[in-house]
């Protein structure tokens, strides 16, 4: 775990289950998830353009460290989970962020979720397999 003596900004995030704990600390704009690499954390390309989506939205690319701490879900959700933090975080760092990030929509929790099973069925809408005979 990164411990440091300077001043940082934390911000928690949560997409579908999972829950990110994000600080941005100033500095030259590495992201640490897990304490990985995120270049070794998220394969995918896009997933990493989802998590540095904030940055572009504020114009601060480059100019803050991350050190991300994700629990829960897929990896899609964990994404989505830090750039929700990332976005509350630069808003505690600066407020005059927060036009900006409140208009691209990313400090809203986005509330879609698994639906449950029910009872008949075989998923949430899955029915079991119709046969005449």
């Amino acid at each position: 775990m990164y411990t440091s003596a300077k001043p940082y900004f934390y911000g928690t995030g949560r997409r579908k289950k999972s829950v990110a704990r994000v600080r941005i600390i100033p500095g030259s704009g590495a992201i640490t998830v897990n304490g990985r690499d995120i270049d070794t954390y998220f394969g995918l390309e896009t997933l990493k353009l989802i998590v540095n989506q904030p940055f572009g939205v504020t114009g601060t690319a480059g100019k803050f460290d991350i050190i991300a701490t994700v629990k829960g879900g897929g990896i899609s959700g964990q994404a989505g989970a830090i750039r929700h933090g990332l976005a509350r975080a630069l808003v505690a760092a600066d407020p005059e962020y927060r036009p900006a990030l409140k208009a691209a929509g990313l400090l809203t929790r986005d509330p879609r979720m698994k639906e449950r099973k029910k009872y008949g069925l075989k998923a949430a809408r899955r029915a079991p397999q119709f046969s005449k005979r």
